[in-house]
């Protein structure tokens, strides 16, 4: 196999065998596109890249200014293609194991607190489309979920005997969440009213005015303005919503591992971000409640 095309069996084992969207694929694609640049080679000798070279290739990303981040997921997709080659014993090791980028200060997601959220949500309204997207918000904090996961979910996913929805999230991956009484009854009032808006044959949970599938772009649309006639403090968007669940999750329970696998994280790295919001709860409490804390210095 040519070096040429062992990259293209990669890009593809990255759709067939991983299941990755096309975005994903692509976002690999220009990313290795990104070394063989630097390299100045459109079809390196895989097999005689060494971990000098993709130090330097880091290093040098680095100092052109790439962030952290974009260059931490550069690396990962070099890894990843070492590893596939090294699984087809087309290279002997992979030069980008062990090779890491500067570390990305984490910024904490932003949440809205309980009270809130208990604003947000308390809608009168009763017209078909505002008890769709009543359902929808009480839903994505009921659950969790992401925007592509919401869209996606048809009537079938969801059994409200057992309170519960299959979800489609990150690499196809699907896994089962709870749902909450307050979102099934949104949800069971937005059903009743449903017929009025989906075509005959629909699938969708979620449909817009003209009877198909809702899109992300009208829910994310739809959300913004319902909290601004809310009053809501802040911007609020679907990802803010899943934010605060997680971290009121954690909050009450202190289980990491659940709320992982209530979010559908492949790394509970990715879910400890929420440990420091907790932490940060837990010291705001400390300071209303200790006494200790409250008492200013020198008044001994």
């Amino acid at each position: 196999m040519s070096d040429d095309t062992a990259l293209s069996a990669f890009l593809n084992h990255l759709g067939q065998e991983r299941r990755l969207s096309p975005r994903t694929q692509d976002a690999y694609a220009r990313d290795i596109a990104d070394f063989c640049d630097w390299l100045g080679e459109d079809t390196p000798d895989w097999a005689g890249i060494g971990p000098h070279q993709i130090r330097s290739y880091a290093a040098a990303r680095h100092r052109s200014g790439l962030s952290p981040k974009s260059l931490q997921r550069r690396l990962a997709a070099l890894r990843s293609l070492f590893r596939y080659l090294l699984r087809e014993q087309l290279v002997q090791n992979n030069p980008a194991d062990g090779i890491r980028a500067p570390k990305v200060q984490r910024k904490l997601p932003a949440t809205l607190d309980a009270d809130q959220l208990s604003h947000l949500l308390d809608i009168r309204d009763d017209d078909p489309l505002t008890l769709r997207d009543r359902a929808i918000l009480e839903l994505f904090y009921s659950s969790g979920l992401r925007l592509s996961e919401l869209v996606s979910i048809n009537l079938i996913d969801l059994d409200p005997r057992e309170a519960v929805l299959d979800v489609t999230g990150k690499g196809r991956k699907t896994r089962r969440v709870p749902v909450g009484r307050l979102a099934l009854a949104a949800i069971a009032d937005w059903n009743k009213v449903r017929g009025q808006l989906a075509g005959a044959e629909e699938p969708a949970l979620f449909v817009s005015q003209r009877g198909g599938r809702l899109s992300a772009r009208s829910v994310q649309q739809r959300i913004a303005r319902l909290a601004l006639q809310q009053g809501a403090p802040r911007h609020v968007h679907p990802h803010l919503l899943r934010h605060s669940f997680a971290s009121h999750m954690l909050e009450s329970s202190g289980d990491l591992r659940a709320v992982q696998e209530l979010l559908g994280h492949a790394d509970i790295s990715t879910t400890q971000i929420y440990t420091h919001l907790d932490f940060q709860h837990l010291a705001k409490v400390y300071d209303q409640a200790h006494p200790r804390a409250r008492k200013k210095p020198g008044k001994d």
